[in-house]
């Protein structure tokens, strides 16, 4: 015998909105994970990009400062895919993403 949750909370945050996606607790907290995950991975890529900024050119640290931004930017980026935001330009604009890093991801 298979339980079914009453149609009201057929939405699945993770399948898709549905008209009653707000009344089903379990989609909100789903949304309050993401947003939160979306969140930290934000503020990873803020550090690592400051400390790159903050390196010298000829440092020889810059290397390793260049992967963990490249790192940083490419676990945001997949978060903010998982989050439904599919286009990053906004994000490279805001977080003034350098093209070194951007390199690094396979993207120009």
């Amino acid at each position: 015998m298979a339980l079914r949750p009453p149609s009201q909370f057929a939405g699945n945050a993770l399948a898709g909105s549905s008209i009653h996606a707000g009344l089903n607790p379990l989609d909100h907290e789903i949304a309050a994970e993401k947003a939160a995950s979306l969140g930290k991975a934000g503020e990873r890529v803020q550090k690592s990009l400051l400390m790159l900024r903050e390196a010298a050119a000829d440092d020889g640290e810059r290397g390793a400062l260049l992967k963990a931004a490249a790192d940083a930017v490419y676990a945001y980026f997949i978060q903010r895919e998982l989050c439904g935001l599919r286009r990053h330009a906004d994000a490279i604009r805001d977080y003034s993403i350098p093209p070194e890093v951007l390199a690094r991801l396979g993207a120009s």
